[in-house]
């Protein structure tokens, strides 16, 4: 249980960590590629045995996609991020954790390797789960102040560039949504097809140094062509956030193993924790407010899990 709850922690410490770089000017991009080299060095640190890696065929077909994987991750960090700061910690949470549809959806209808027959009640998780996305999208535009007397129609006209950007912030947590997604059902079909079970850590450990080099090789480009500038907060704030990145990840393996690699069990509960103590933190922290739709959204969310993994929970 230790373990499980470990990995709850380091999940919601990357939406907290991330929500909080406005606030001390970090660069989310420059931050995002050199938390892949804490990934990488954490990563190494906890592998017990580093003779592992000269087993490693490093120009065959497997590591090479597992590397080119590091696009995606990169991609989907930089998603979470903006979505962090720009929507709620809660909107950036229920994405992440409701992308379990994809990977869900792959391996019913395209990978066929689905260990359980779907029931009436586990589809209508699956829809439930993308109605709980749409609701926590929703961003309610701010209300407008009365237009002054002899003015008609002046407040209402200043603000209407500020309600259209509000209520276009819906996007970010949908593709937030199909990224993770993507990249769950990515890393579940990689690590399956070219790893064996004892090497997932190993697995992440090169898909997070194929990051290091597709990040590091964007921001070069940035640099030389566009003028960017490196700074300091943003390499720390990185290297920060690659520390529990990368212990959300062990920890939550290492729950896996010690409730017997019952994944269709220890992922809804994981989830279900990861939304309700997020939601929590980043009212806690931040002072975010749900609107009313938000609210249903994380009742849905929570329901919707419950649904699909109905089975695996003895319910």
């Amino acid at each position: 249980m230790l373990f499980f709850l470990l990995a709850v922690i380091f999940t919601v410490m990357l939406y907290l960590i991330m929500r909080a770089y406005p606030r001390y000017q970090v660069d989310s991009f420059h931050a995002v590629v050199f938390n892949y080299y804490s990934c990488v060095l954490t990563g190494l640190l906890l592998t017990p045995d580093l003779n592992v890696f000269r087993q490693v065929e490093w120009t065959s077909e497997g590591t090479l996609l597992t590397m080119a994987l590091g696009a995606m991750f990169v991609t989907a960090f930089m998603l979470i991020g903006l979505t962090a700061q720009k929507v709620s910690v809660t909107a950036t949470s229920l994405a992440g954790n409701m992308s379990l549809v994809i990977p869900v959806l792959f391996g019913l209808f395209v990978f066929k390797n689905n260990n359980k027959d779907f029931t009436a009640l586990n589809y209508l998780g699956l829809v439930l789960a993308l109605v709980a996305l749409a609701l926590g999208a929703i961003q309610r535009a701010p209300k407008t102040a009365a237009p002054h007397a002899g003015h008609p129609g002046h407040g209402t006209n200043a603000n209407q560039p500020l309600q259209a950007a509000k209520q276009a912030l819906w996007i970010f947590p949908v593709l937030t949504f199909f990224a993770s997604g993507t990249n769950n059902t990515l890393i579940n079909f990689l690590s399956s097809k070219y790893y064996p079970a004892g090497q997932i850590t190993v697995f992440m450990i090169i898909a997070c140094f194929g990051a290091v080099v597709i990040g590091t090789s964007i921001l070069v480009y940035r640099i030389i062509a566009h003028g960017h500038s490196l700074k300091f907060r943003s390499v720390v704030g990185g290297l920060l956030l690659g520390v529990p990145n990368f212990l959300s990840l062990y920890f939550l393996l290492r729950a896996l193993a010690a409730f017997g690699n019952s994944a269709a069990y220890v992922f809804p509960i994981y989830n279900i924790l990861t939304m309700l103590v997020s939601a929590l933190a980043a009212w806690l922290l931040y002072k975010e407010r749900l609107n009313a739709l938000n609210k249903w959204g994380l009742v849905l969310a929570v329901i919707a899990i419950v649904l699909i993994s109905y089975q695996e929970l003895n319910l």
